[in-house]
């Protein structure tokens, strides 16, 4: 069993229950980002939070270890199709210059750490049409010179 069953394993049983990513991660006492991130592969949980997800869900035992696994990440090279995703990577290649001159400027030569880090969505109802708002919070890692 590796981190793709244990996903597959996870998105089925969502599909089947209509269970939420906020109902799991608030079961289990984590922050619904890095609860729907860790299941889908792209972070390592905590082995007591893992096995407390397995218990919940009814998953096989053997996949609290696999959810508690260093992950590898791999990303596409390509811009992925998604609609979402893409929009995504479409806000990073208009404003990812502008935020780096933003985060240097106010931080120093350095970056916003994706390690020590934070993020939140949420939907905000808006007369002209509901929002969506993503806040993120990383660690500031200046970068040394020797």
């Amino acid at each position: 069993m590796d981190k793709a069953d244990v996903r597959d394993m996870i998105i089925a049983k969502k599909k089947q229950t209509g269970i939420t990513w906020e109902k799991i991660a608030s079961e289990i006492g984590m922050s619904e980002v890095f609860v729907t991130s860790a299941c889908l592969g792209m972070n390592s949980m905590p082995r007591d939070k893992a096995d407390k997800l397995v218990t919940y869900l009814a998953l096989p035992q053997e996949a609290g270890p696999v959810l508690a696994e260093f992950p590898t990440k791999i990303f596409s090279q390509t811009v992925p199709t998604d609609p979402c995703i893409y929009r995504l990577y479409e806000i990073v290649g208009v404003y990812g210059e502008t935020l780096k001159e933003l985060i240097q400027e106010k931080g120093g030569d350095g970056i916003m750490s994706a390690i020590d880090f934070e993020m939140y969505v949420e939907k905000i109802p808006n007369p002209k049409g509901d929002r969506i708002e993503v806040k993120m919070s990383g660690k500031f890692l200046p970068y040394k010179s020797w």
